[in-house]
């Protein structure tokens, strides 16, 4: 495993992990016969090095994988205050791309594939809309909106309350406090009021966004895999839906893991899920 720090342009650091194929399915890539790397994105509030398991399981099976770590947590440095000011947008148009560059440069001839877990879904596809789609495909997994409207029974009023609560929270205190209450960890309060715009409306429209991110998603044809857990109250399958629903032209693959890991467990318990994604990454190689 090899570490790579980045810098952003306000001076935050984040790093990238990096996890060349191995195993007996390894073989070297070409311009000709290109292997997939495979990008995990970690869901809000989990910090990239909870993901080694993962990423060590599915680079066995002669995948390279790059783990990167969101602005803010875990590893990344600084921890939010009242002076940051990045949400949904930052993250697609500064922060995704300076990581994308180090996995291109460390894996020149592999095809990159987008995994999002949760938020990092929800980004990758704000990502992917910015750069038209050039990746090899996505995977989705426990990913899906916090829109309250996809959501069932009490879970509904429950998410729309509770979003507009955590909003009002961080702009309060200059922060989301998520490492004291509330969980999701410590936030900048511009990205909780997008992630609540987006539970309260259903549609991305994201603080400084240069472009119309839900016209430019919908335009994306590409492969995408969206997982759904069983026991995932965070991210159900109708939550997972409204998600890929806004990629109509896009061919969506989906599977609903029977074990009922919840919304983190399949991340430290995956082999059943490596073995969906490797099915269906190797269906596109």
């Amino acid at each position: 495993m090899e570490t790579v720090q980045i810098q952003m342009p306000d001076g935050s650091t984040s790093p990238v992990w990096l996890f060349p194929a191995n195993g007996p399915h390894c073989h070297p890539p070409t311009p000709d016969a290109p292997r997939p790397v495979v990008v995990v994105v970690p869901g809000l509030g989990i910090p990239g090095g909870y993901y080694d398991v993962f990423a060590t399981d599915l680079a066995s099976r002669g995948f390279d994988v790059a783990v990167v770590e969101l602005r803010g947590q875990g590893d990344s440095r600084p921890r939010p205050t009242r002076d940051s000011r990045y949400g949904y947008h930052e993250l697609a148009s500064v922060d995704f791309p300076a990581m994308f560059e180090v996995v291109r440069e460390r894996f020149p001839d592999s095809t990159p594939y987008l995994l999002g877990h949760s938020f990092g879904g929800q980004v990758g596809l704000l990502y992917a809309a910015r750069i038209r789609g050039r990746l090899g495909g996505m995977i989705l997994v426990a990913s899906g909106t916090p829109y309250y409207r996809s959501f069932t029974g009490p879970w509904s009023p429950k998410v729309l309350a509770g979003s507009a609560a955590m909003s009002l929270t961080a702009n309060i205190a200059g922060f989301w406090p998520g490492d004291r209450v509330g969980g999701f960890g410590r936030q900048s309060k511009v990205l909780i009021a997008d992630w609540a715009r987006l539970a309260r409306t259903g549609k991305f429209d994201p603080t400084d966004a240069d472009i119309d991110y839900e016209e430019r998603i919908s335009r994306l044809k590409l492969p995408i895999l969206s997982i759904s857990i069983e026991g995932d109250d965070v991210a159900p399958a109708e939550s997972a839906a409204h998600l890929y629903g806004k990629v109509p032209n896009a061919d969506v693959t989906t599977w609903h893991q029977p074990e009922p890991l919840g919304h983190n467990g399949w991340i430290r318990n995956s082999a059943s899920t490596v073995d969906r994604i490797e099915t269906w990454l190797r269906d596109r190689a």
